[in-house]
């Protein structure tokens, strides 16, 4: 009913718009147009011929369009005769209005003219537009009452409909309270009673009909979930005695935490290692290095571990010194979206390890330090006979001793690199601090290689802009960083090859950069490059693989980082940043502020 009486008065309301409307605008439209030409010729009788011919043109088309769109929608009855009158007077307006607009006829002449033959025209066709204008405005009034009555009637039709309506449903929701809603409001408790874990809830089926059938499906439902929850209770009562079973048998310290990061379970070594024992909260262990780690894992949902080599705890047991590397392992709830429901602590017992490295950094640097003195002794009796104090040597002789003094200053190298290496990583090494521009380190680097680099035949840049912040470091031990990435890049690049070193700000730090087109490191022994007497296999270059490793604790020592870039057969690119000096001595005022 509501559709119809929409459309019953949208077509009373179409009548208004769209069948006089259009004529009531195009009536306006023609009055003003005539109104518009009559100035015209106004214009031209004073004198103003240019400015009332155009305004006498565009009026006469304007005109012209107006009283097309009326003749295309004659709807009033009696509409069409005064429509085709208008047309006739408005072409007799225009046969008249040359002899008025003529400037070669006097003016008297002019003016006769208009006041006895244009100007009547004017006012009939203007009448006849205005006649027309009113037919339609009187029927759009007409149309609009007929569009209220009828909206009035579609009122009380619907007022009427709506009672019915109204009466109807109250009727039917009576009746439905017994039939549907009270069976439904008891299923609705008993469902919220199974939530609470009232599964012990049993409904009568007081029919036969749907409601019936879905309580008699409520209670078989209700009783798998009791069989269900004995069956899981008995499940988790076995799974958790066998999971304490296994986790203090486990050899490894292993602690599982809740959201409240206390223990719920752990193994022997975690309890007794580390105080966690079960029920206990892992910020009274005294460990906040752990407490950090965990709150890692549960806002990451990712495993978190630390360097082994590097982070480590440090334990005392039965007089003997253990070391152990923790990681921390969010769980997850099973089907969620990331959701963590605990953490599990593994400590991994890394003194083994942890040995080794202390039995090989002791073992090189004894070694060193044995080698250290013979050599310098047989490199002073190579120097000494080479300048043929004990008398004079032969050419053969000459060149076995050139060979013996290379051989033996080489392996004074390798010995020097092995005590710096070992004084670093023990953290022995005094590192100078003061401030240094880009520009000076890298033009002290580049000097003493522009001849080498010119005799095998490699262009050798260096884009470092003057402007760049000074860094904050020791002067020697970056020209050393410098110089063994760049002495690498021209030992591995073929001649007619380019080398390039670039210095460039980034963030709080100076990022310097060795780019070359040399061979470039397959991808498989990139992540091991920096480690200590680790060499590509393959490379005939000499070198024990040093070098890399010492710029690597060089570049810590600095506060700074390190990196490289590889393709095969396209070259490489090796970086390390230094912290700008500005952004150091700003870190250091607000200390001691």
């Amino acid at each position: 009913m509501t559709i119809l009486q929409i459309q019953r008065i949208a077509n009373a309301i179409d009548i208004i718009l769209r069948e006089n409307y259009q004529s009531v605008i195009a009536c306006q439209e023609m009055k003003e147009s005539l109104e518009r030409i009559d100035s015209g010729v106004t214009f031209t009788m004073l004198g103003d011929i240019d400015v009332g011919q155009k305004e006498i043109n565009e009026n006469i088309e304007r005109f012209s369009k107006a009283l097309n769109i009326e003749m295309h929608n004659l709807t009033v009855p009696g509409e069409g005769e005064k429509a085709n009158s208008l047309k006739r007077q408005f072409e007799n307006y225009l046969s008249v209005l040359p002899l008025a607009t003529d400037i070669s006829e006097p003016f008297e002449v002019r003016h006769d003219i208009y006041f006895e033959k244009l100007l009547p025209l004017f006012n009939s066709t203007k009448g006849l537009a205005q006649d027309i204008l009113v037919m339609n405005q009187s029927n759009m009034s007409d149309a609009n009452e007929a569009a209220r009555a009828e909206a009035a009637s579609a009122q009380r039709r619907m007022t009427i409909a709506i009672l019915i309506c109204a009466a109807t449903a109250i009727a039917v929701s009576f009746l439905s309270q017994h039939w549907i809603l009270n069976p439904v409001r008891r299923l609705t408790l008993s469902a919220n009673e199974i939530r609470l874990g009232n599964l012990d809830l049993v409904l009568t089926a007081e029919s036969r009909d749907e409601i019936g059938q879905l309580s008699e499906a409520f209670n078989a439902m209700a009783e798998g979930l009791r069989e269900i929850r004995r069956s899981t209770r008995r499940n988790m009562m076995r799974t958790r005695k066998a999971l304490n079973e296994v986790f203090k048998a486990l050899p490894t310290a292993i602690a599982v935490l809740d959201l409240d990061d206390r223990v719920e379970v752990s193994t022997k070594p975690a309890e007794k290692l580390f105080g966690m024992k079960p029920g206990t909260l892992l910020r009274d262990i005294g460990k906040n290095e752990l407490l950090e780690m965990v709150r890692r894992a549960e806002t990451e949902t990712r495993i978190v571990e630390l360097d082994s080599k590097t982070s480590f705890f440090q334990v005392f047991q039965d007089n003997k010194e253990l070391f152990f590397s923790p990681v921390v392992v969010p769980i997850l709830e099973e089907g969620s979206r990331g959701e963590v429901s605990g953490t599990a602590i593994i400590l991994n017992d890394v003194t083994n390890l942890h040995e080794q490295q202390e039995l090989k950094r002791s073992a090189v640097t004894t070694v060193s330090h044995q080698l250290r003195n013979p050599l310098t002794s047989i490199r002073m009796a190579v120097h000494l006979l080479l300048d043929e104090v004990l008398g004079p040597l032969t050419p053969k002789q000459t060149d076995m001793l050139l060979t013996a003094r290379d051989e033996s200053e080489r392996l004074t190298a390798v010995v020097e690199e092995l005590l710096d290496l070992s004084k670093m990583e023990t953290g022995k090494t005094q590192i100078g601090r003061e401030a240094i521009a880009p520009h000076d380190i890298v033009r002290d680097v580049l000097e003493p290689f522009l001849i080498d680099a010119k005799d095998k035949g490699i262009s050798l840049d260096y884009t470092v802009p003057d402007v760049l912040p000074e860094i904050w470091g020791d002067a020697q031990r970056l020209r050393h960083v410098l110089s063994n990435l760049l002495a690498n890049a021209l030992r591995f690049t073929k001649p007619g090859g380019v080398v390039t070193v670039s210095a460039e700000a980034l963030g709080s730090d100076i990022r310097f950069t060795v780019l070359d087109t040399g061979e470039g490191i397959p991808v498989e022994y990139q992540p091991r490059i920096f480690e200590p007497f680790f060499r590509v296999p393959g490379q005939e270059k000499p070198g024990i693989g040093l070098g890399l490793a010492i710029v690597k604790e060089i570049v810590a020592a600095h506060n700074g980082s390190v990196g490289m870039r590889s393709q095969p057969r396209e070259g490489s690119a090796f970086w390390f940043t230094v912290p700008q000096a500005n952004v150091i001595n700003t870190m250091e005022t607000k200390r001691s502020a």
